[in-house]
């Protein structure tokens, strides 16, 4: 017996597309999974959260207790990964105390903004990441562990902190690996 889904049990969740050599915990909560594109060589570990319009590209991985919220689209390209505990947003509640917060009130009472985040390939986010939404990170990107993602990062960059800020430029030695 083993821990991730079948083939033929990935299947039957009813993705909108899932490539081959995909590797889905069977402790992985998929919601809207109509809205979900998964590309080939994937691995989505334990106790993931995977809701709203997603796209995985091909060679990712998704760690332990990760959350793609996706309301107004998440895409992850090829070669990229989340580190354990990360949590990507899509959309976000109004706190200021003029709009009601969550997504049980009528719509009319709620604030929810935000867009779509891009994290383009070869960028890894570390472990306890928290990714706002409304962004793009840029190719060969990588986040420092437990840091804020809250605006646009340039490609080739080391970012880490809360709110991140570029640390110094990344080496680009793995494009000569694929």
């Amino acid at each position: 017996m083993t821990s991730f889904y079948s083939q033929t049990e990935l299947a039957e969740i009813g993705f909108a597309s899932v490539g081959d050599n995909v590797l889905v915990s069977k402790k992985c909560s998929i919601y809207s999974p109509q809205t979900i594109r998964i590309g080939n060589n994937v691995r989505i570990d334990d106790f993931s959260i995977l809701s709203g319009d997603i796209t995985i590209g091909s060679y990712v991985h998704i760690a332990a207790y990760c959350a793609l919220y996706g309301k107004l689209g998440i895409e992850m390209e090829d070669y990229t990964g989340l580190s354990p505990r990360t949590t990507i947003f899509s959309a976000m509640d109004d706190f200021s105390g003029n709009y009601l917060i969550s997504p049980m009130p009528p719509e009319e009472c709620t604030n929810v903004t935000g867009g779509k985040v891009i994290v383009k390939k070869y960028s890894q986010i570390g472990a306890g990441c928290i990714v706002f939404p409304n962004l793009i990170m840029g190719e060969g990107v990588a986040v420092g562990a437990m840091s804020l993602v809250n605006h646009n990062l340039e490609d080739w960059g080391i970012y880490a902190g809360t709110p991140v800020k570029r640390i110094r430029d990344r080496g680009k030695g793995l494009l000569e690996l694929v």
